[in-house]
């Protein structure tokens, strides 16, 4: 079904590969991920990226995303999340104003390991109201839907397994695929494709430092950004766990 549904994506944004309008970019995000325990079963998402057009001197995005997480159980997670992004005329397509989006937002994460190697499938649905339809031209905010697909690989480098003082390479790919009302060309929204060198310092953080190719089609399926994008990302989990005092 997922195959069949990013197939159609792509058949549907042909003219992008027909017209050859493609631009290539130069960006930088520099971004921060928590998610916060507060029970052996619930914790607190937080996120914010500095999305930063022509590497670092002018803005792309802010993006700000919290969440509730829910953990099933060792191998599943769910999470519920609301989202505030704001995004500036960059590039050589720019929109014609800045414009605000909010959203809403829910994961499904699945785990798995298999001997060094770390698995994460992530399912995103979102449900996106966008100023004036993500041009930034009225006041009105217009709905549209979009599901996101990411599987991820983690493989630490100098230990068998993922702990502190780990180096360690993470690479993705997440696909972008919008559907329902508002929109009427561009199935295939976003695909992203990401490779970095890590370290982890604790058993709560992380650092990155990678190389994102984020392939975006336009809303009129005849023009598309190509954006390299530099990545530094730090992840630190908080435990607010109450401790109890051992006799």
């Amino acid at each position: 079904m997922l195959r069949a549904f990013i197939l159609m994506a792509i058949l549907h944004s042909v003219p992008v590969f027909s017209q050859k309008q493609i631009v290539n970019q130069y960006h930088g995000w520099y971004m921060y991920f928590g998610n916060h325990q507060l029970t052996d079963k619930f914790s607190i998402h937080t996120e914010y990226q500095w999305r930063r057009a022509d590497w670092i001197t002018a803005w792309q995005q802010s993006l700000l995303r919290l969440g509730v997480d829910y953990r099933i159980s060792e191998a599943v997670m769910v999470t519920l999340g609301y989202g505030h992004i704001v995004t500036w005329p960059y590039g050589e397509q720019p929109v014609p104003e800045k414009f605000t989006e909010h959203r809403l937002w829910q994961n499904l994460i699945l785990t798995q390991r298999q001997g060094r190697f770390y698995f994460n499938h992530r399912f995103r649905p979102e449900q996106r109201w966008l100023q004036g339809n993500g041009v930034g031209e009225p006041d009105d905010y217009v709905y549209r839907n979009r599901i996101r697909y990411r599987f991820l690989i983690n493989y630490p480098l100098n230990k068998k397994e993922m702990g502190p003082e780990t180096w360690f390479v993470s690479v993705y790919d997440e696909v972008f695929i919008q559907f329902g009302p508002n929109f009427d060309r561009n199935y295939l929204d976003q695909n992203r494709l990401y490779g970095a060198f890590g370290y982890q310092f604790s058993p709560q953080g992380n650092v990155q430092l990678g190389y994102m190719q984020q392939f975006i089609v336009k809303a009129d399926a005849l023009k598309a950004e190509r954006n390299h994008t530099l990545q530094l990302a730090l992840t630190y989990h908080f435990d607010f766990r109450a401790k109890t005092n051992q006799p």
